[in-house]
């Protein structure tokens, strides 16, 4: 859940001195469309899942969670930012506002938390760096999990 990613956070800061968090969902889809070097993929990477993600398609036969890295990289080098599973981001679930913004943040309250990426157990059209998906911050689902940001 996203409430047990905070705990883990917590603990993670405490341990080590650094400051970790979750990602604000513009920073999440910074990232995954491959940030100054982005060539405008539909998925984090490639306009071809298959190369880049585990999803319903291709993951049909493991039901659960696979070994990140086993797929191409984006532009940044990062993996597994479309498919294997939901990430949480920091944002309340909200509309996006209509004027141009920089490094956006989401609404100050709501009853949803953010998930971008899509997962194993999803359709590609659910994988798009694009969509968005929310679920109250307490649920917990076998196709969840989390990406830290080091604070600056």
């Amino acid at each position: 859940s996203w409430n047990d990613c905070q705990e883990f956070i917590n603990k993670l800061n405490q341990l080590t001195g650094i400051n970790f968090r979750l990602p604000t969902e513009a920073e999440w889809e910074y990232a995954a469309r491959g940030g100054n070097k982005s060539q405008g993929y539909k998925y984090a990477g490639s306009n071809t899942i298959d190369e880049v993600a585990w999803y319903k398609d291709n993951a049909y036969d493991v039901d659960g969670t696979l070994q990140v890295g086993t797929k191409a990289p984006n532009e940044l080098g990062l993996y597994d930012m479309s498919g294997n599973v939901w990430e949480w981001c920091s944002d309340w679930y909200g509309e996006y506002s209509s004027s141009s913004q920089i490094n956006p943040t989401g609404p100050t309250s709501g009853s949803g938390r953010v998930l971008r990426g899509g997962s194993w157990f999803n359709y590609a059209r659910y994988c798009r760096v694009s969509i968005r998906y929310d679920s109250h911050p307490g649920n917990r689902d076998f196709y969840g999990g989390f990406r830290l940001a080091l604070c600056p």
